[in-house]
Parts: C-alpha cells; structure tokens; sequence
C-alpha cells in the first residue's frame, strides 16, 4: 500500500509539474505561437508558394518547354549522376567511420571526429577552391593529368568530388551517437556465440541502425542534390555539359528568363517536400519501432 501510494504520489507531482510548466498566460502563448507561425509563413511557405507560382505562371506548356530543354535535362542528369556516386561513397564512409569512432578505441580518435565535422565550418566555395588548387591546369597534379589527357576540374569527376566532400558528414553523423547509446554489448555477444564479422553487421548492427542510416542517407542526397557553392567553382558552367540543376536555375536567372528558372527551381522544391515526407515517415517508423521495444 505504501509503494502504491507513493507511486501515485509522484504521479501526481509529475502532472502537478508539468501542468505549471506549461500553464503561461494566454497572450504569452498567443504571441509565442503567432511568432512561429509568421515566421514559418514569410521564410518557408511563401518562397516556396512563390516559385511554383512563378513557374506555372505562362502556363504548363511553358513550364513543360523548360523541363523538357537539351540543357536542363542534361543538368537533371548530371545532378542524379553526382547524387548517385556521392550518396553510396558517403554510406560506405559514415557507417564505417562511425563504427570505428563508436565501437573501439583508438588513437586519433578524437582528430577523426573533428575531421568529420570539417566540411560544416568550411564555407563550399573554399573547398571547391582547394579541389582546383590540388586538381586545376596550375595545381599540384594539373601538368600530370594534362599529360595524361585526364580532366578533373570544369568535369564530371570535379563536381563529384565536391559533392562529396560537402556531404560525408551527414551519414557519419546521424550514426555516431546512435551507435554509441547502443554499445557494443550485442555485437560482442554475437561473436562469443561464435558470429562472423560480416554476419555480426548484417544480423545485428545493421537491424539497430537502419532508421538513422537510412536518415542520413535522405539528408546526403538532399544536399548532394542541391549543393550550388563548390560544385559552381569546379563546374566552370558549360552548358549542356557540366551545368547541375541549381547551376543552370542560376544561369537562367540571370538571363532573364524567369520562368524556366523557376521551372526547373521547382524541381528543386518538389524534392525538399519529398525530403520532408520521407524525413517525417522515417521518424514516424523509428519511433513507433522504439515503442514497441519498449513496452513491457
């Protein structure tokens, strides 16, 4: 009876608490949410009402004409092309890079950890600068890839590496604190139980982890998608040829022609939304997955 009643006594502390904490006055909550919502309306909703506004506005025929243009479709190409290499380079590295950082202990591990971090406080444009320093015409390796007739930079293979270097951290970290709350108990009983390496990933740490890997992988080619600062250094903007989407919604901009900029920006805007859904979906499934494993 006193276990009960002592039960229900911090039960009812707990209400108690949270019923003051949450009991402000109205025009506080009024003026909060008013904030939050006008700020939501004028920074994300209205831009993104105005650039299919602005696409649809001389009709679909004219959205359609822009879609379906030599140029764009091959920026709609050459951006998937980027997003397809980048986005399986960046898995195999965040998982291995947080396997390593979460489950041993090592020397250097700390440095590896701010390495990780490093294309969050580089601005894009410097790291495509460094790639053209490395891989230009007057770089370190320019007289030896001009020998041997290999193009890096102002070519597909520059754009690739800048995509990926602006977004390996996304997968990594996403991974590592996951991997670290969980531990390693699991994995060490599946190889005392007499497990393989291989079988102990696939049938143990890959099931804890595939929410948070597969989020980070919607984050990574989201980014990867839609980077427009390292990737406009080393493009060199030929059209037709080394031109991603957010280049060419660039060039048409500044053209003049409003809408087929906005008509190919829209694209753009169609995958945020589709980010935000499987971003929410995935949340939505892990969470109602953790649920399950905690309920009695």
């Amino acid at each position: 009876m006193a276990g009960n009643a002592a039960s229900l006594a911090r039960k009812g502390e707990t209400r108690f608490e949270h019923r003051s904490a949450t009991r402000d006055p109205l025009i506080v909550r009024v003026l909060v949410l008013t904030v939050a919502l006008g700020f939501f309306a004028i920074f994300l909703l209205l831009p993104l009402v105005v650039v299919f506004a602005e696409a649809l506005r001389k009709g679909f025929e004219t959205y359609w004409a822009a879609l379906v243009d030599p140029d764009a479709q091959s920026a709609i190409r050459l951006t998937l092309l980027a997003a397809a290499i980048a986005v399986p380079l960046n898995l195999v590295f965040g998982v291995s890079a947080a396997w390593a950082i979460a489950k041993y202990q090592f020397r250097g591990k700390a440095f590896l950890t701010t390495l990780i971090d490093l294309p969050f406080s580089v601005s894009p444009v410097i790291a495509g600068l460094i790639y053209v320093l490395v891989f230009g015409a007057q770089g370190w390796f320019g007289p030896w890839l001009r020998e041997n007739d290999i193009r890096v930079i102002f070519a597909v293979p520059g754009i690739v590496l800048a995509t990926v270097f602006v977004t390996f951290p996304f997968i990594a970290r996403e991974l590592i604190p996951l991997m670290e709350q969980q531990g390693s108990e699991e994995e060490e009983a599946a190889i005392v139980l007499g497990a393989s390496g291989w079988q102990t990933f696939w049938r143990v740490t890959l099931p804890n982890i595939k929410w948070g890997l597969l989020y980070g992988v919607i984050l990574c080619n989201a980014r990867a998608m839609g980077e427009f600062g390292a990737v406009s250094v080393v493009s060199g903007h030929v059209r037709g040829e080394t031109n991603t989407m957010p280049l060419h919604v660039e060039i048409l901009y500044n053209e003049y022609q409003f809408a087929a900029a906005f008509a190919v920006a829209s694209l753009l805007a169609l995958l945020a939304l589709l980010t935000i859904a499987l971003k929410s979906l995935v949340e939505w499934r892990s969470g109602r997955t953790q649920s399950r494993e905690d309920a009695p």
